[in-house]
């Protein structure tokens, strides 16, 4: 189990970022209750209009959808329902990951549909291969708390992406894996997947070794997948992680605030049907939002306005005493370039002094189209350095030296005193960044950039690195299910 890094404001607990005052997040909270009440949300999903009706909610019903309109101590009392703190399950339970107030971790960005391969660099089509050899990178990486379907297999029948996704990944890392669902069916089927590397269903409800994934529509729709997905993890006793994916300008109002209130609208709305589905249900409230680049008509997810509002989001996530998962790290370069570093290092490090439990966009170009495998480890050296930074630095008596700085005195060498020798493990480590003065580096590296040794270390990973193993039967077993669901969608043509 990890406890990964507090960041922190006003204590010697780390660093941290001052975004918004507590009334602040309070006007944001009142605007947000009185668009839930008002305005509203429109449903497209029968169900989910029956279970929110049942929950005191007010319907009015058009042809093929409904407008839900939720009083305020509904929201307040679902979100209070939400669990404060969630154990991310892991496969290898030594790869738990526990979301506490502003312990931070990172993972990569997911659902990208093209791949730089790492032997030819050339651009291509993501496969099902990829997406388990990416996963099995990021199980190697330290740096990465949980797992997130990086690409999709675009190379299986509709219908069965996700249910592909997850068996290429379950077989490829021992961490907790974020992954949406197709349909509820699917999510059905990837729950038996889950239970036979878990030792079956009643165990996979103790320990949900996988979230699902849903995804409001902006503006303020909730799609008849989303709903039940929900409906159906309730079910199935699976978390849900809830990320809408606004665009200031575009989907969502052009100013940030005003994004913001129709974001969190969003988010709660889901809360309120996850919990009025099963009370107690794990939701964890997460954004990708971002704005849209009128002049090119993009989603520009490299722009410091993409930082500004994730590590908003993850202070509103705090207001609520929720667990976070929120974007920082993204890029819109198309290489893997000084673009992609600095776009990466300024909304990573925003949303980790923010305190977000999550912080994903490892590894991600061209506006969320593209994984790189270079980028996914020097990123996952910039996130060693932005840990080390959040901590802050301890004033303890210890920490402080007096009596060394009395020894060495003026004009002394620190160099030479046992105090720097047995501290000098303390500092930090670079690993893929080079320290070293020129000549060594040419003797170390023969000149190669630090693009190319990525490259290097991603195929020695992926060569050499072997994930916690699956139970004996797990591999045919869960070939058996995914062959069974793809002749059951073909049944249903």
């Amino acid at each position: 189990m990890k406890r990964i890094s507090r960041s922190g404001i006003g204590t010697t607990a780390g660093f941290g970022l001052a975004a918004f005052s507590r009334d602040e997040l309070d006007s944001i909270h009142y605007a947000t209750l009185q668009i839930l009440q008002d305005t509203g949300i429109k449903v497209l999903s029968e169900n989910a209009l029956e279970i929110f009706h049942g929950g005191g909610c007010e319907i009015e019903r058009f042809e093929g959808y409904g407008i839900v309109k939720i009083p305020s101590y509904v929201v307040e009392e679902c979100v209070f329902w939400a669990p404060r703190t969630i154990v991310y399950d892991a496969r290898n339970p030594d790869d738990d990951y526990v979301a506490e107030p502003n312990r931070v971790g990172f993972t990569t960005f997911g659902g990208c549909i093209n791949v730089i391969d790492p032997l030819t660099r050339d651009l291509r089509r993501a496969t099902k291969k990829d997406c388990g050899d990416i996963a099995r990178v990021c199980d190697h990486l330290d740096e990465i708390c949980v797992a997130e379907r990086v690409v999709n297999s675009t190379d299986v029948p509709e219908g069965t992406l996700s249910v592909h996704n997850l068996e290429a990944i379950l077989s490829n890392t021992g961490k907790h894996i974020f992954l949406g669902a197709d349909s509820p069916r699917a999510l059905s089927v990837m729950a038996e997947l889950a239970a036979v590397c878990s030792g079956g269903m009643d165990n996979l409800r103790k320990r949900p070794i996988f979230t699902a994934n849903v995804c409001p529509i902006s503006p303020l729709t909730l799609p008849t997948n989303t709903c039940d997905v929900i409906i159906e993890a309730a079910r199935l006793g699976v978390g849900v992680m809830i990320m809408p994916m606004s665009l200031s300008g575009g989907t969502s109002s052009a100013t940030l605030a005003g994004t913001l209130v129709t974001h969190n609208a969003e988010v709660l709305s889901c809360i309120v049907l996850a919990q009025l589905a099963k009370k107690g249900l794990p939701c964890t409230y997460a954004s990708t939002s971002t704005i849209l680049d009128l002049r090119f008509g993009t989603s520009a997810i490299g722009s410091p306005e993409y930082g500004m509002i994730n590590a908003t989001l993850a202070k509103l996530a705090q207001y609520y005493r929720l667990p976070s998962f929120v974007g920082g790290g993204a890029s819109d370069s198309k290489v893997p370039d000084i673009q992609s570093g600095y776009e990466f290092t300024l909304s990573a490090t925003m949303s980790a002094l923010a305190g977000a439990n999550i912080v994903f966009g490892s590894g991600v170009l061209e506006q969320g189209l593209t994984i790189d495998y270079a980028k996914i480890i020097m990123d996952a050296e910039m996130i060693r350095m932005i840990q080390i930074a959040i901590k802050g630095i301890e004033l303890t008596d210890e920490k402080l030296a007096m009596d060394v700085i009395h020894e060495v005195g003026p004009g002394g060498a620190y160099i030479a005193h046992e105090h720097s020798l047995l501290s000098m493990r303390s500092q930090s480590q670079a690993k893929l960044f080079d320290r070293r003065s020129r000549s060594d580096w040419l003797e170390a590296t023969e000149g190669k950039s630090i693009v190319a040794r990525a490259y290097e270390t991603a195929i020695d990973i992926l060569e050499n690195h072997q994930p916690h193993p699956l139970p004996d039967n797990a591999p045919k077993a869960m070939s058996k299910i995914v062959k069974e669901f793809e002749k059951e969608l073909k049944g249903g043509l």
